[in-house]
């Protein structure tokens, strides 16, 4: 019903990853493959490319206004498909998650107070954290029968009083880790003790493999409502990340008027194509979304094959998003040569570990979210370019 191995060449289309990836690798798009900025391959559902059109039929594209049905549509999609009942006025709209992240440092933290990352994870974080003169924190995570977990009394003891935000990817990215209930309901628990507003990053909830199952920190740890703002988006669900169009849910009354004031401070205009692709996507997106998680997560398990069939390599067992997190560590070379051998002789641009902070040494993240072909051939490329080590 959904053709997700449809070739579509992005190359001369402003596309970031693609159009991009020559100056931030160095791979030509010519010969290359993009895989690294977290965005898909795909064609969205037809309905949000309609009200595209629809406006640009329309043709007169000036401000946002009576957003009644784009709130309805989140409220739908979170009670639908979340089991979590948000109410219109919780909901603020930002130009994506990040720019929603820097207006809750400003809403609550001082200059250089700390914020809590558990590394390695998204690298924005760490970005927008510095740019707003604060002091990035790290939490190390450790690797448990291959997966990443928490250590939150090793945490606690290297506080310094400072810290006054954790923000916190769930799913986590990278490595598609879905949190269970008891570990949100430790972190939650620990910024109470602590005093920390918990910042809630679910923008990937959505993608979900089958069998597993995401649970918004709000509805694992309510008794925390009061200190969680809650981040989400159907712009990495639907494929329509240029639309920077985000939700910041916040349901205590107190804690959303901090926010407010920072979001009135800056401007609180919605981006009207964003809006009408959100509005679409949330209404008629299900199908889709549910025929595309089971392709992604067989990607998942061919990339994972394929790369450790190399020795030395491992792939984090994903459950969910299209960011994979391959460990070359157990091949004992230095960043530097893995990074060679995928973008000089792979021919591959993916993320390279470090920049993800604390744990990210000889690993990469590499984004599955693209044709059943492409992913094969990465792992084609990588098995010849680590085949010295066969």
């Amino acid at each position: 019903m959904y053709d997700f191995d449809e070739e579509i060449d992005r190359y001369n289309t402003h596309s970031q990853k693609w159009d991009g990836m020559e100056d931030a690798y160095g791979v030509s798009p010519e010969d290359g493959l993009a895989m690294w900025v977290a965005e898909m391959d795909f064609r969205p559902p037809q309905q949000v490319n309609d009200v595209v059109m629809e406006a640009a039929r329309h043709g007169i594209h000036g401000y946002f206004a009576k957003p009644e049905e784009y709130l309805a549509s989140i409220t739908g999609w979170m009670e639908r498909r979340h089991g979590w009942t948000v109410q219109p006025r919780e909901i603020a709209s930002v130009h994506g998650i990040v720019a929603g992240v820097g207006k809750a440092l400003r809403a609550y933290s001082e200059r250089g107070d700390g914020i809590i990352l558990f590394t390695p994870v998204y690298h924005a974080f760490a970005r927008v954290i510095k740019a707003n003169k604060r002091e990035v924190v790290e939490s190390p995570l450790e690797l448990r029968d291959g997966r990443f977990e928490m250590n939150l009394e090793r945490l606690e003891a290297s506080l310094t009083g400072r810290e006054k935000m954790v923000i916190f990817c769930s799913p986590h990215n990278p490595g598609g880790r879905i949190w269970s209930r008891d570990e949100l309901r430790a972190v939650a628990a620990f910024c109470e003790k602590h005093d920390l507003v918990l910042v809630s990053d679910e923008i990937h909830h959505d993608l979900v493999f089958p069998g597993e199952t995401h649970i918004p920190m709000v509805l694992a740890a309510p008794e925390q409502i009061d200190r969680t703002v809650m981040m989400s988006a159907t712009t990495k669900a639907f494929n329509i990340a240029g639309a920077l169009t985000g939700n910041v849910i916040i349901q205590d009354d107190s804690l959303r008027r901090k926010f407010d004031a920072d979001h009135s401070a800056t401007g609180k205009s919605m981006n009207r194509i964003g809006a009408l692709m959100a509005t679409a996507a949330y209404q008629h997106g299900d199908e889709w979304l549910d025929a595309l998680c089971p392709y992604l997560a067989r990607n998942a398990e061919v990339f994972r094959e394929g790369v450790e069939s190399i020795p030395g390599a491992k792939v984090h067992p994903m459950q969910g998003t299209y960011l994979a997190w391959a460990d070359f560590s157990g091949t004992g070379m230095e960043n530097a040569e893995i990074v060679r051998r995928f973008q000089e002789d792979a021919k591959i641009a993916a993320s390279h570990g470090p920049d993800f902070g604390t744990g990210g040494a000889q690993c990469m993240r590499v984004n599955i979210g693209t044709t059943r072909a492409r992913v094969e051939e990465a792992v084609s490329r990588l098995q010849r370019a680590f085949g010295d080590l066969q």
